[in-house]
C-alpha cells in the first residue's frame, strides 16, 4: 500500500486525505494547530463541481449550503440598482470543514506540526515537531497561503498584496431587521461605492435552520502608507497583513465604521454594525510555477491564491485533491501519474489567477499597465459585477 503524509488539515488537505483513502493509499493528515478549525472560516460559494466532490468525499449526497434565488445590486441608498435570477448554493467554511473532518477521524492528526523534508529517489522523508519522521510514497502540501511546506520545495514563492483589503464579517439574521431580512437574506446582494465593492449572502448557520449573513467589503489601501496603521494590533504588534481576530485598534475600527454609515446601502450597514467581530485581510494573488517537486505536491492555497472575486478557493482545493488521486489512480508509474497531474492542474490555477485579477483590477490602488486599465474599466460596472463575481461561466476562455 503506497503511504502520502499531507501537510495541512485545511479543506484541501482533508479532500485530499480521503480521496487518497479511497483509491487504497495508506494516509495521514497533520495539522499543526491542535485545537478544532471549524469556527475560523466565514463563508463560501459552492459550484455543482465542489458539490459533486464533497459528495464523493463524505458520501454526503444532500447539497452542502443555504439557497439563494438570484442577485441584485443596491445604491447607497437602498434603491436596486439591477437584478437578476441566478439559483446559487452558499455556504459556511465552517459547516463544510465538519462534514469532511468528520469523514477523516482515523486518518487526522492535530498538533502535529511540519518542520522540514527531505526527499531521496522516489520517497520522502517529513519530519514534524516533537521528533517525529515519516518515511512516505508522496508528500501533500496544503498547509495554506504561508505553507511551510511550500517555502523549501519553491523558497522565492510568496504572497503578492493585490492594492486593495478586505473587511469581512458574519452576522446571526436573528440580529437584522425584517426590511434587511427582505432585502437580503434571500440573494447575493452588492453595493459598488467608487473604487470598493460590498457582497453578501446567507450561510448555513450553527444550529439546525439557521442562517448567517456573510459579506466581504472591499477597499483599496496603500501598503506603505495604511497598512502600519491598520495592521498594528491594540497588543502594539505589527501582523503583516492578516490580524487576528479581537486585536484590531479602537481607532481602525470608528474610521471603519464611519465609512460604513457614509458609503454602502443601509441594509449592508446594518449588517457591518451587528458584526461582533469583523475581520482584516489584505488580498493577495499567489501563483506556483509548478505543483509537483520529486515527490511533493502542492494543492490548494499552497499553489495558487486567487483574488476571491472568482469565488472558487474551495472549488479549486476540491478539484486539485480530485485530480491527484484520479492521475495517481489511472497511472501505476507515480511519476508519471505526478508529473500529468502537474501539467493539468498549474495550468488551471493560472487560469483563474488571471481571471480574478481582471475582476478585481478596478480596485486596486494603483493601475500599474495598459492591460490592467482595460480590464478595471471592463468588470467595473454594476451589471458586470453582478453577472461574473463567483461564476464559473465561460471558464473554458479564461
Amino acid at each position: 500500500m503506497p503511504r502520502a503524509v499531507i501537510v495541512g488539515g485545511s479543506l484541501a488537505g482533508l479532500f485530499a486525505g480521503l480521496f487518497l483513502r479511497r483509491i487504497g493509499w495508506d494516509v495521514s493528515i497533520h495539522e499543526r494547530v491542535g485545537e478544532e478549525l471549524g469556527a475560523r472560516g466565514a463563508g463560501i460559494v459552492t459550484h455543482d463541481d465542489l458539490q459533486e466532490k464533497l459528495a464523493l468525499a463524505s458520501g454526503q449526497t444532500e447539497p452542502i449550503g443555504v439557497p439563494v434565488v438570484g442577485r441584485v445590486v443596491l445604491d447607497a441608498r437602498g434603491g436596486v440598482v439591477c437584478q437578476t435570477e441566478r439559483p446559487q448554493r452558499l455556504a459556511s467554511w465552517d459547516r463544510l470543514w465538519r462534514v469532511l473532518r468528520d469523514k477523516a477521524e482515523e486518518i487526522y492528526r492535530p498538533g502535529s506540526a511540519f518542520v522540514s523534508l527531505t526527499q531521496h529517489g522516489n520517497k520522502v522523508a517529513v519530519q514534524f515537531a516533537g521528533g517525529e519522521s515519516i518515511a512516505a510514497d508522496l508528500l501533500v502540501c496544503a498547509d495554506g497561503i504561508r505553507s511551510t511546506a511550500r517555502k523549501f520545495l519553491l523558497p522565492d514563492v510568496a504572497p503578492r498584496y493585490a492594492g486593495y483589503v478586505a473587511w469581512r464579517g458574519l452576522v446571526d439574521e436573528e440580529k437584522l431587521s425584517s426590511e434587511t431580512r427582505t432585502i437580503l437574506m434571500d440573494r447575493f446582494g452588492f453595493c459598488l461605492p467608487p473604487g470598493e465593492q460590498m457582497l453578501g449572502y446567507p450561510v448555513d448557520g450553527a444550529a439546525r435552520d439557521a442562517r448567517r449573513y456573510n459579506y466581504v467589503w472591499y477597499r483599496p489601501a496603500d501598503r506603505e502608507r495604511d497598512f502600519p496603521r491598520l495592521f498594528e494590533g491594540a497588543d502594539g504588534k505589527f501582523y503583516g497583513d492578516a490580524i487576528p481576530p479581537g486585536l484590531l485598534k479602537e481607532d481602525v475600527l470608528a474610521d471603519m465604521r464611519r465609512a460604513v454609515e457614509n458609503t454602502l446601502a443601509p441594509a449592508f450597514a446594518e449588517i457591518v454594525r451587528n458584526t461582533p467581530q469583523p475581520l482584516l485581510q489584505a488580498i493577495s494573488d499567489l501563483e506556483v510555477p509548478r505543483m509537483v517537486l520529486g515527490r511533493a505536491a502542492i494543492i490548494g492555497d499552497a499553489a495558487f491564491v486567487a483574488r476571491p472575486h472568482v469565488g472558487m478557493g474551495v472549488t479549486k482545493a476540491a478539484g486539485d485533491a480530485y485530480a491527484l488521486a484520479a492521475a495517481l489512480e489511472n497511472n501505476p508509474d507515480i511519476d508519471a501519474a505526478l508529473a500529468g497531474f502537474d501539467r493539468e492542474r498549474t495550468a488551471f490555477g493560472a487560469r483563474i489567477i488571471r481571471r480574478a485579477r481582471h475582476l478585481g483590477a478596478y480596485m486596486q490602488s494603483q493601475l500599474a499597465n495598459e492591460e490592467e486599465r482595460m480590464h478595471a474599466e471592463r468588470h467595473r460596472s454594476p451589471e458586470a459585477v453582478m453577472r461574473e463575481t463567483a461564476s464559473m461561466h465561460g471558464i473554458e476562455q479564461w
